[in-house]
């Protein structure tokens, strides 16, 4: 027998083993607080955990021997065994533990003496009693009660605890009468050993979807960081090659390049231009015959969708844009003069 159980009882020491053999044979030990929970919700919560938590009450003195025999990063969860703590085995990862336990939690009334949770608000509306000492004992904790309609009423809402503040006896008595239980009961996980790691309430306390939006985020940023940094990986090297695909044919078509596979982007793109320097021809009395008057009309329509991607495809070139003007201007005045004699 350890050095640390030698001079105890044996029924303790046999309590300490089994808490040992608990740690061995469970991903998760964890520590809760069952402080105020009736023995009645106990049985309750043990059955709501059935087949995927085990809980086992033990002294808090037994925890402490049976942590500093295991010695290792699990010692450290003895600091956590106060009040009135029990052990929970499970293979459940403490994230998912966390979010079961707080399921298990049921409202209670307050009992005086206790720290409220959160502000204890009565809000404004009819009750169902009848005139009588209670509208007296309302209004000595500062609820706005009166009588109204043969009921006696709340004539505002009023914030009669705040949260932090004592219940004294007089508000709890009240709170009960009103019906509102702002007590949460049930066992509070104080901390888990999960993997090498001691997992403690501000760390398992998470919005799970916010979380998923975060990680959702998160990749989509890192997928685009690879494709527009050139960074191939197994997921994003469709979509680099796609995209130097298309860069490569708007290059061809830019320059012009006369490839196979981009001549038809060519000639199209001259088509589009040569109408355009119709209509604009059109503008200054030039007459179009009716075939080029219906494509320039065409090309026209569909030229606000067009221009986007045009302007997209080309970021790189706006320094020396002004002087490409000035040239396809003067090589489209001779081009026109072609034209049109």
């Amino acid at each position: 027998m350890a050095l640390y159980t030698h001079h105890l009882p044996r029924w303790k020491k046999e309590e300490v083993e089994a808490i040992k053999r608990g740690v061995a044979e469970h991903t998760l030990v964890g520590v809760v607080d069952m402080y105020g929970i009736p023995a009645s919700q106990v049985q309750q919560i043990r059955r709501n955990l059935r087949g995927t938590a085990t809980v086992k009450m033990a002294r808090n003195t037994l925890i402490e021997h049976a942590f500093t025999e295991l010695g290792g990063d699990v010692e450290g969860l003895k600091e956590h065994a106060e009040g009135q703590s029990a052990l929970i085995f499970t293979n459940e990862n403490p994230f998912k533990l966390f979010k079961l336990l707080e399921k298990t939690k049921t409202k209670m009334a307050a009992k005086p003496g206790e720290t409220a949770p959160e502000d204890l608000v009565v809000p404004k509306g009819p009750t169902s009693f009848k005139p009588g000492p209670i509208v007296g004992e309302l209004q000595q904790v500062g609820i706005p009660a009166a009588i109204e309609g043969g009921k006696v009423k709340i004539r505002e809402t009023k914030t009669v605890v705040k949260k932090g503040e004592v219940i004294s006896k007089k508000v709890a008595d009240a709170l009960v009468k009103l019906g509102i239980k702002p007590m949460d009961v049930g066992l509070v996980l104080q901390a888990a050993y999960y993997r090498n790691t001691i997992f403690t309430p501000d760390l398992l306390a998470i919005d799970q979807e916010a979380y998923a939006n975060n990680i959702a985020l998160a990749a989509r940023q890192a997928f685009n960081l690879s494709v527009n940094a050139a960074i191939p990986t197994p997921t994003t090297i469709g979509a680099i090659i796609g995209r130097a695909v298309r860069e490569a044919r708007s290059v061809g078509v830019e320059a012009p390049i006369y490839e196979k596979d981009i001549a038809d982007l060519i000639i199209g793109r001259a088509q589009r231009e040569m109408l355009v320097v119709a209509l604009a021809a059109q503008d200054h009395g030039f007459e179009l015959d009716e075939a080029t008057l219906k494509a320039a009309s065409a090309a026209t329509a569909a030229a606000p969708a067009a221009a986007p991607a045009a302007v997209e495809a080309k970021p790189e070139e706006e320094e020396t844009e002004e002087e490409k003007k000035e040239e396809e201007e003067e090589s489209g005045m001779a081009g026109l003069g072609a034209l049109f004699g």
